[in-house]
């Protein structure tokens, strides 16, 4: 079976998180098998709400 051909190149990637960085925007980057690049701004609060883990809720709530 033959390699497919490369739809994105690293320099592509490497521009988009130059360009958010200098901006001064966290992002994440999604990549379609298509080679569709997506870069997709991160708020503070989902920053935030990914450093917490969703059992802490759960364990507080029974708690009360």
């Amino acid at each position: 079976m033959a390699r497919r051909a490369c739809t994105f190149r690293q320099s592509d990637v490497a521009r988009a998180l130059r360009a958010a960085a200098s901006a001064g925007v966290r992002v994440r980057v999604e990549i379609e098998p298509s080679g569709k690049i997506t870069v997709v701004p991160m708020d503070d609060a989902k920053l935030q709400d990914s450093n917490q883990n969703p059992w802490d809720e759960v364990l507080t709530n029974d708690q009360d």
